[in-house]
């Protein structure tokens, strides 16, 4: 499950999208104004700017014993896009996350994070991180792999498929298989992951091709101090790594046409 390899960039990518998001202690000044200095900071790349005010679902208190549903303010989110719109920063008084389509190697994503982060801390100065992670959404598509006739048994590995790996099941009779996992890594890292065939939604507009889902969501918990921020991103982006060249074979490894890095 964890295959270390040299690391590659593929010519065709299966990521639907990249993210990294940092959660700290509430800092109630950046819900209580707008986020001027930290915009103005980070304007040249992130130009375009929104936000939603977001309903958090009730949330489970203990109370005299018993445990009651209780209501959760809503909170503002603010979002940073670049021109394209293919980067984009979202801002809450309990986060700041960074997500990209357009993800190519890990030092390209970590050079822009840490421009980006470099201006949060210089505004908010935030006392630590609460969680650090790093989230991987990939949708394999044979058809643009041209690989329509292989099944996934020949894809992925069989701890990534459930019954598909069972040489008498028909992939065809398939209506629903997935796989939900969460586990302790080393280093003080988690994995989330959802793995199984499924659609895509765009937008509005839901693809009809099947594709293999592998949503891989590895983090760290705890108060990390800010000068070790650098290094458990690194940590944790290692374990992403190995986990994903672990789950495909050699034979869809080799479909999405890997470059030396």
């Amino acid at each position: 499950m964890f295959l270390e390899t040299d690391r590659v960039i593929y010519a065709k990518p299966q990521l639907l999208e990249a993210i990294c998001q940092l959660r700290f202690p509430t800092i109630l000044s950046i819900s209580a104004r707008e986020p001027a200095e930290f915009q103005e900071l980070i304007r040249g790349d992130f130009p375009r700017y929104s936000r939603n005010i977001e309903n958090l679902p009730p949330k489970a208190v203990n109370q005299g014993g018993k445990m009651k549903l209780e209501e959760q303010p809503p909170v503002t989110n603010y979002q940073f896009l670049s021109a394209d719109g293919k980067w984009k920063v979202n801002l809450t008084n309990t986060f700041i996350a960074l997500a990209t389509p357009a993800y190519t190697c890990w030092e390209d994503f970590a050079r822009k994070l840490d421009e980006v982060l470099v201006q949060f801390v210089k505004v908010y100065k935030p006392a630590c991180f609460d969680r650090i992670g790093l989230r991987y959404i990939n949708a394999f598509s044979r058809k643009a792999l041209d690989l329509e006739s292989v099944p996934y048994a020949e894809l992925l590995e069989s701890a990534y498929l459930g019954v598909m790996a069972d040489e008498d099941v028909q992939e065809q009779t398939i209506v629903r298989a997935t796989q939900d996992v969460e586990m302790n890594l080393s280093g003080g890292c988690r994995l989330k992951m959802h793995a199984g065939p499924g659609m895509v939604k765009r937008g509005n507009v839901e693809d009809k091709e099947i594709k293999y889902i592998l949503d891989n969501d590895i983090f760290m918990l705890g108060n990390v101090e800010l000068r070790y921020s650098a290094g458990a991103l690194n940590t944790v982006h290692t374990h992403a790594d190995r986990i994903f060249r672990g789950a495909i074979t050699r034979r869809l490894h080799e479909a999405m046409e890997p470059q030396p890095l």
